[in-house]
């Protein structure tokens, strides 16, 4: 059976997230279904990482089966117009060697992030931004980001129900960045690892907003990865910013599709 990697592009709002459910529209239902479109048969396909309800992705990767050989334009080509009209795109599609696997076979993962620092309310990033509404030190907000960097044991930031078989990763990026656009001051984070723990991202920004609008110091960051405690980590932030950018393979499929 020929293996196709597909690159994902999704608005994350009306589903409770990547993962298929009984009863609840997800992005993997809706690509499997589309799949049973093209070839009837039921299909399971695997992804690089499980996005949370409400999460985005620009650069998300799964990969699926097909019974027969597809020249991947037109099997892109042919998702998409089963995909409508669900917020889903296939961006590019490209054949893999029949063990290639999405999730397995990834080196890295990022995550981009979007706070929209404004009092009026979004109206055209709605859903698409985190929107508070005081103005954030981005540069207190680096100072912290740095205590982040490299291998820790980041149980500080991870879901209580995390199925991670170990709490220590290691982040090797983690930058904060401003941007003033047409819609006020926007901050962005650039977010990469070889694999991320739950909710680890969303616990990272959520806590660096707290050093921004002052409430924490870029030290009271060190001190609650030090703590190894679910307790000290500051507020997650809500999944609406949140997406999954880019995922690196060693082979890079989509260069030569």
């Amino acid at each position: 059976m020929p293996r196709y990697a597909l690159k994902v592009e999704y608005h994350g709002a009306p589903f409770a997230g990547w993962q298929r459910q009984k009863d609840l529209p997800t992005v993997q239902g809706a690509i499997e279904a589309a799949l049973a479109r093209i070839e009837p048969a039921e299909h399971t396909i695997a992804a690089a990482g499980r996005t949370d309800a409400g999460v985005h992705a620009t650069g998300q990767v799964a990969h699926c089966d097909m019974a027969r050989p597809w020249n991947p334009f037109r099997l892109s080509e042919a998702l998409n117009y089963h995909l409508k009209p669900a917020p889903v795109a296939i961006t590019a599609c490209a054949e893999v060697a029949p063990d290639w696997h999405a999730r397995f076979s990834a080196r890295q993962r990022r995550y981009f992030f979007r706070i929209l620092s404004r009092r009026a309310p979004a109206t055209h990033l709605a859903g698409l931004v985190w929107q508070v509404k005081q103005p954030l030190d981005v540069t207190a907000m680096r100072a912290a980001a740095a205590h982040l960097l490299g291998q820790h044991d980041f149980t500080t930031f991870r879901s209580t129900i995390c199925q991670a078989e170990s709490p220590v990763k290691t982040l090797d990026c983690l930058e904060v960045h401003s941007r003033t656009t047409e819609y006020g001051q926007e901050i962005h984070f650039d977010v990469r690892a070889r694999s991320f723990l739950h909710n680890q991202v969303r616990s990272f920004v959520g806590t660096l907003e707290r050093v921004g609008a002052g409430s924490w110091s870029p030290d009271d960051v060190a001190d609650a990865l030090a703590a190894k405690d679910r307790s000290a980590c500051g507020p997650v932030c809500p999944p609406q910013g949140l997406y999954l950018a880019e995922v690196a393979y060693d082979d890079a499929p989509f260069l030569t599709a």
